[in-house]
């Protein structure tokens, strides 16, 4: 009688471990909003962002976005084009961590937001960070001391970012 006791227990314990890891490696929703520029540099008032300012930080996006999907750990929510200006005038990294309620609004779990601070044309910092949609509370985040390199290097950061601190 007790072996048989303890053969069901330990069916129950193994069914539930297994289920437990079935949950876990379930994919997160998570929205990937577009990257934002702050820029720092000494011609930030008399050279606006351009074209290639535009691509590099949209091309960001995408790495982050991509690395996501690959690490099999998320799932990216194609969320409709909003006009975030309309949200936060001054962008969502002003905006108090606005962007988790955006996500959730679009049903994702996760909202990662990405932030690119040019220091001068061939030097940037980024900030990478994740917040959890329900609660506007951090899971992740990332950041980047002085890294060499103009616009171009933005999407090689955020390759860097994302293995070394946001998916490790």
């Amino acid at each position: 009688m007790r072996i048989r006791i303890l053969t069901v227990l330990m069916t129950l314990l193994v069914g539930t471990c297994t289920f437990a890891h079935a949950q876990q490696t379930k994919p997160v929703s998570i929205e990937v909003f577009p990257f934002e520029l702050e820029d720092k540099s000494a011609g930030a008032g008399i050279i606006p962002p351009d074209e290639h300012d535009r691509r590099y930080l949209s091309e960001s996006a995408q790495v982050a976005k991509d690395m996501l999907s690959q690490s099999g750990r998320f799932t990216v929510v194609d969320a409709p084009a909003t006009d975030e200006q309309a949200v936060a005038p001054h962008g969502l990294r002003n905006c108090g961590g606005c962007e988790s309620k955006i996500a959730k609004e679009h049903g994702a779990s996760l909202a990662l937001l990405g932030v690119v601070t040019r220091v001068n044309r061939t030097e940037h910092t980024m900030f990478i960070r994740i917040l959890d949609a329900e609660t506007g509370k951090p899971v992740s985040q990332g950041f980047t001391d002085l890294r060499m390199g103009p616009n171009y290097a933005w999407p090689r950061s955020v390759k860097w970012l994302m293995t070394n601190r946001i998916l490790r």
